[in-house]
């Protein structure tokens, strides 16, 4: 048992001294070897691939969030911040500065179905805009915004008191040199130029600790050898083996103090988990919101063809009647004209489908619109937008606790304001007088050879040396580890700055800047209530718009009915007809604007009170991973041709 407790140790400790390739020195040359950066893909998941088939996309709003978690660039852009805080992390345990955390998010284009968007615009009224794009407004429905999370303002908290460097240390001198000094007085070494050679061998192992102090163990060598006639050994060896401890008593004193940046470090690294969390909130609700645009921009197209139908039924009636001689010419033209009309709303509704398919492809891929087969590919919606019968939707108060509770950019900034708290730590620090304890022992040795140097008339020097000093290297160190020479010194240093400006400065700099991120933080909560309370309303009013709607359309549809009996008996005329179709056409467009503000109006509402990603059943860890284990939506049959 023994045998194997003690194999078991020595293999133990070779395995520390060793890589993990078995070679010691690539453990040595760790640390001074650069990490290597993780690779980026800037291709597309195997999903896309799966969703094509002749020519067509087939997209389920899943199968869309889905695509946006492995290939949204913003949000694979948000997966680098964990990776950054941990790089913080690193530094703040040598004991460097930190480097900061990104903090700002992105959100998708509004897109071409956004509120004012011309999908909104009359029937038959003025057509959408087709100017060429002048300016950045011009460019607002497809380009991102940014958001910064940041509650601490653009200029950053003080360093505060110096921090120690927690890394050990060990420094090396070796240093030989040759001089040859003439002399003024030769009393002292016996000649009138003395020559001499030096060899200096220092070693030395620093390290400090949380409390802020440094201890140094140093080991220091000098070897000399002179034409010097009165030194009794020569050459000889100087050593000394020392310790020092210096402690800060004030400023820079205490654990809390000298841990701040690492607290901080730690705290950011949970802040980068809630960044990402935030920016995955955005991508999700924006892809939601632009997939429900898609779908009824897809529905207005149908809804402009039903109105192009109708309007080519009523012209070709018409003209069978011009021809028999029961209608004037007139009648005709006007019908004609209708045509033209429904056929320009028609055309300007495809072209917002693709203008949406565009944006669409490039949010939900890492490559946009540079592959020609997902380029060439149409988008097929596979979902509609259901309407229940009830609503589901719990208290303002819960909506509101719930919303305190789950949104991340919340949770991250509270967390900002630890962080100012702890850094302001080390600027009260700063305030203080410097007041350093110093303490250190230490052992010295000589060793050398008798000085078999000759008087100028030639004769030998009479010496009597000490034989304790009499030998090499291995003297020195048996005096120094038998502390026949011991030193010993215990101190303090006082550093008082009489005025002290800077670091009151500092101080009082920070704390309004913390005061001002609390401040920050009450407009945020104000900020998520009121989205909560406003999606809340919205969706209300939604849903309210869309009974209207679905009851203006079947109204219409009547009214339509009846007016085409009065014109088929000649009780009517061809620009009532023309008139009541058009009001059909905006009251079926408005019931799929209704009916997509409605899905939109619940989005937001998932969105303010953080609950959309559960309510798609995103996991956390598959959007770090970038992949999503369920399976793409099967594709529909193909129809018979």
């Amino acid at each position: 048992m023994a045998a194997r407790r003690l194999l078991a140790l020595s293999a133990l400790l070779a395995s520390a001294c060793l890589g993990q390739d078995g070679r010691w020195y690539e453990r040595l040359s760790q640390p001074y070897r650069a990490p290597a950066a993780p690779r980026i893909s800037l291709d597309n998941s195997s999903r896309i691939d799966s969703l094509i088939r002749a020519g067509q996309l087939y997209l389920s709003l899943q199968d869309a969030v889905a695509l946006a978690i492995e290939n949204n660039l913003d949000i694979e852009l948000q997966r680098f911040g964990p990776r950054l805080a941990e790089s913080d992390t690193l530094r703040a345990h040598g004991g460097g500065l930190l480097r900061g955390i990104p903090l700002t998010i992105r959100q998708l284009p509004a897109g071409v179905g956004g509120p004012g968007a011309p999908l909104l615009s009359t029937v038959g009224g003025t057509a959408p805009s087709t100017n060429l794009p002048s300016n950045s407004a011009d460019l607002a429905s497809i380009t991102e915004q940014t958001t910064d999370l940041s509650v601490l303002g653009s200029t950053p908290l003080s360093p505060g008191s110096r921090l120690p460097s927690y890394d050990p240390a060990i420094v090396g001198v070796l240093n030989w040199q040759r001089q040859s000094t003439p002399q003024a007085n030769t009393v002292s070494s016996g000649t009138t130029a003395l020559d001499s050679s030096n060899l200096i061998g220092n070693l030395s192992l620093q390290k400090s600790f949380e409390s802020g102090g440094t201890v140094n163990l140093g080991y220091n060598n000098a070897r000399q050898n002179s034409n010097t006639l009165r030194a009794d050994y020569n050459p000889y060896l100087t050593s000394t083996l020392g310790l020092t401890v210096t402690q800060p008593l004030l400023q820079g004193f205490g654990i809390a103090t000298n841990r701040r940046f690492i607290t901080i470090a730690k705290n950011n690294e949970r802040i980068t988990d809630y960044v990402f969390r935030q920016q995955l909130i955005e991508t999700v609700s924006s892809v939601v919101r632009l997939y429900w645009d898609m779908v009824s921009l897809v529905e207005d197209v149908r809804v402009k063809e039903q109105a192009n139908a109708l309007a080519k039924k009523l012209f070709e009636d018409n003209k069978l009647q011009v021809e028999v001689g029961t209608l004037a010419p007139l009648e005709l033209k006007r019908a004609q004209a209708e045509v033209a009309r429904s056929r320009q709303d028609l055309t300007n509704s495809q072209h917002l489908v693709l203008q949406q398919e565009l944006l669409l492809k490039n949010v939900l891929t890492r490559t946009g619109n540079s592959d020609p087969l997902l380029h060439a590919a149409r988008i097929v919606p596979l979902d509609r937008i259901e309407i229940p019968a009830q609503e589901d939707v719990q208290p303002v108060q819960d909506l509101l606790a719930k919303a305190m509770e789950a949104r991340p950019d919340l949770a991250q900034a509270r967390i900002q304001i630890d962080n100012s708290n702890v850094s302001l730590r080390g600027s009260k620090s700063a305030l203080l007088p410097e007041l350093d304890f110093i303490g250190s022992i230490q052992n010295s040795a000589l060793s050398g050879q008798v000085n078999n140097a000759t008087s100028p008339a030639g004769s030998p020097l009479t010496r009597t040396p000490d034989p304790f000093f009499i030998g090499g290297f291995g003297n020195t160190l048996g005096q120094l580890f038998g502390h026949n020479f011991p030193n010993y010194a215990v101190g303090v240093q006082l550093n008082i700055p009489l005025y002290n400006r800077v670091a009151r400065a500092d101080v009082i700099r920070d704390e309004l800047q913390v005061r001002q991120s609390e401040v920050r933080l009450q407009q945020l909560g104000n900020q998520v209530r009121l989205e909560v309370e406003n999606a809340l309303v919205a969706l209300e009013r939604a849903r309210e718009t869309y009974d209207a709607a679905v009851e203006t359309r079947q109204l219409q549809e009547e009214a339509l009915g009846a007016e085409r009996e009065r014109y088929a008996v000649g009780a009517s005329t061809s620009f009532f007809v023309i008139q009541y179709q058009r009001d059909l056409e905006q009251a079926r467009s408005t019931e799929v604007i209704a009916k997509n503000n409605y899905a939109k109006a619940r989005n937001a509402l998932d969105r303010a009170t953080g609950d959309i990603l559960a309510r798609n059943r995103i996991e956390i860890q598959e959007a770090y991973r970038g992949h999503i284990s369920r399976s793409p939506t099967p594709l529909p049959a193909l129809e018979p041709k």
